[in-house]
């Protein structure tokens, strides 16, 4: 894939301020589903490439659960990657960020098969006190989800752009005084 992948910003203002040393990156989805594992799928690459930035902290939270609960509850900054709904092309990729992401709940909406789960989970965290200084979903528009560990073709190309942009966000939050 080239960097001729787009990528739609819906809403990113970088919506809080300070600088953040460690961000958590939490890969969602089932690898055994096709383009569902994308987010799984990221994580794994950028916790084993050599030019993954210090700081970046990939976990690779499957198809969710609370035990993820002490890994979000230690972190400043979030970012979420999942197969998302976005409503375009497969392979789409969108980074909403936490302003947009709360209106979008809100409003009710659902893009990820993850998202009722992440919402439980940010619920949660939030009851026990915690709120990260920055939040965003990093979504993947899938092709296909059905039984198969391949992503589709689509969503295969989009994989190096969608990394890119996870690199991208975590030097940017970490950069921002």
């Amino acid at each position: 894939m080239d960097d001729r992948t787009a990528v739609r910003d819906k809403g990113w203002a970088g919506s809080a301020t300070g600088a953040t040393r460690e961000v958590l990156v939490l890969g969602l989805g089932n690898i055994l589903l096709g383009d569902d594992g994308i987010g799984v799928q990221v994580v794994r690459h950028l916790a084993n490439a050599p030019d993954t930035p210090p700081g970046l902290r990939p976990v690779d939270g499957g198809t969710l659960g609370f035990r993820l609960l002490a890994a979000l509850m230690d972190a400043d900054a979030v970012i979420v990657v999942d197969a998302a709904q976005v409503g375009d092309p497969a392979g789409t990729i969108c980074l909403l960020d936490q302003l947009v992401l709360a209106e979008h709940v809100g409003r009710g909406g659902r893009m990820s098969a993850h998202e009722a789960g992440l919402v439980d989970l940010l619920t949660l965290a939030r009851l026990d006190g915690w709120a990260p200084v920055r939040l965003a979903l990093l979504g993947i528009q899938p092709q296909r989800i059905d039984w198969g560990e391949q992503l589709s073709g689509p969503v295969a190309r989009s994989f190096p752009a969608a990394c890119r942009a996870v690199v991208r966000t975590v030097l940017a939050w970490q950069a921002d005084p």
